[in-house]
C-alpha cells in the first residue's frame, strides 16, 4: 500500500504538539504535586537504589494524559471513534487517580481494594467492547495475524474485549516501574498504532496514536532518569486504556502481545513469580515484575530501560512487516 508523506502530516502534526504541551503542562504540574506532598513511597524489599526515589512526585499522567487528549480534539474533527478514544483514556486514568489518591494524598497504602479497582476496569472496558461491536464493520470477527484470516467468536466476542482491555491495561501498569520505562515504550507501541491506523485509513486513531506517542515523549523530558515525576496509576491505566483502545477499534487486537511484547513479560513475569511462589514458597524471578529481577541481578536502571527499548524497536519493525 502506497501511503505518501502528506498522509502522515496530522499523525507528525499531532506527535510534535502533544509533545510540546506535555512539556508546557509540566513546569507548574511538577511543583503544584510536591506541594501537594503527592510523594511516591517504594517497596522497601525492591532494589536499594531506588530508596533514593521516595518522595519524587506521582500522579504526573494528569498532564501527560491532558496533553494527547487536547491535541486529538485539536488536530482531529470531532467523531464517535473519537470520543471513545479519549474516554477509555480518561475513565481508566480516573481510576488509577482515584487509587493515587488514596494511597499518595489520603495516606491510605492499599489504595482501592483489589475488587474496586478490577471491577471498574471491566466496567469500562465493558463499554469499549460494546461500542466495537455495534459499530464494527467486522462484526464478531477478529484479525488474526500471521495467517491473515478473521475468526468468528460471536457470543465471546464481548468477554474477549474486555479480557483483552484489562490485561493490557494492567500489563502497562507492571511495566511501570523504571524511570522512563512506561513512557518511552508506549510511545513506540502507539507511534506504531498510529502508522497502521494511517496505513489502512483510520485517520482520527492516526492522530490519536501521534498524540498519545508525543504526551509520552514529552513526560520523558521529567521521567527519565533521574526522574523529577513519575506518572502513577493514573497515567499507566491511562495509557493502558489508550493502547487497547486503538487496538480493539483497528481489529488488530491480536496483533498486541507481539508488539508489546515487554508489556506481555512484564505481566507473565509476576503471574508466574505468584503462581511458583504459592506452590513452592520459593520465588522463580529474582523479583517481579521483569525490570527488577534484571535490577538486581546486577545491571543497572538505564542499561534494563534500553534493552526493554531496543526490544520494542525490535517487535515494532517485525509487526510492521507482519501488518503492514
Amino acid at each position: 500500500m502506497d501511503i505518501t508523506l502528506q498522509a502522515h502530516y496530522p499523525l507528525i502534526i499531532a506527535m510534535i504538539m502533544a509533545f510540546v504541551i506535555t512539556v508546557i503542562l509540566g513546569f507548574p504540574s511538577i511543583p503544584l504535586l510536591r506541594r501537594l506532598k503527592a510523594g511516591q513511597s517504594i517497596r522497601e524489599d525492591g532494589p536499594k537504589s531506588h530508596l533514593a526515589k521516595a518522595g519524587t512526585p506521582t500522579m504526573g499522567g494528569l498532564f501527560l494524559i491532558a496533553a494527547a487528549v487536547v491535541t486529538t480534539l485539536l488536530v482531529e474533527p470531532f467523531s464517535p471513534d473519537i470520543l471513545v478514544l479519549v474516554l477509555s483514556a480518561v475513565v481508566f486514568g480516573i481510576i488509577g487517580f482515584i487509587d493515587d489518591f488514596i494511597k499518595v494524598v489520603l495516606r491510605r497504602n492499599l489504595g482501592l481494594r483489589a475488587w474496586q479497582k478490577m471491577g471498574l476496569q471491566i466496567i469500562a472496558a465493558g463499554g469499549l467492547a460494546v461500542y466495537q461491536l455495534k459499530v464494527s464493520a467486522f462484526g464478531t470477527s477478529i484479525f488474526v495475524p500471521f495467517i491473515n484470516t478473521n475468526l468468528e467468536l460471536g457470543v465471546w466476542y464481548v468477554p474477549f474485549v474486555v479480557v483483552f482491555t484489562v490485561a493490557v491495561v494492567n500489563s502497562v501498569n507492571l511495566t511501570d516501574g523504571l524511570d522512563g520505562l512506561a513512557a518511552g515504550v508506549t510511545a513506540m507501541v502507539s507511534l506504531f498504532l498510529g502508522l497502521t491506523a494511517v496505513r489502512f485509513a483510520y485517520e482520527g486513531i492516526g492522530v490519536y496514536g501521534g498524540a498519545v506517542a508525543g504526551a509520552c515523549l514529552g513526560f520523558l523530558v521529567y521521567n527519565s532518569k533521574p526522574a523529577r515525576v513519575f506518572m502513577g496509576d493514573t497515567g499507566s491505566l491511562a495509557l493502558g486504556g489508550a493502547v487497547a483502545a486503538m487496538a480493539v477499534l483497528m481489529n488488530v487486537t491480536l496483533i498486541i502481545p507481539f508488539l508489546g511484547g515487554i508489556f506481555l513479560a512484564e505481566a507473565l513475569s509476576v503471574i508466574i513469580q505468584v503462581t511458583y511462589y504459592k506452590k513452592t514458597h520459593k520465588r522463580f524471578f529474582r523479583m517481579a515484575p521483569l525490570h527488577h529481577h534484571f535490577e538486581i541481578g546486577g545491571w543497572g536502571e538505564r542499561k534494563v530501560v534500553i534493552v526493554f527499548y531496543l526490544v520494542t524497536l525490535i517487535l515494532c519493525v517485525i509487526s510492521a512487516w507482519i501488518l503492514w
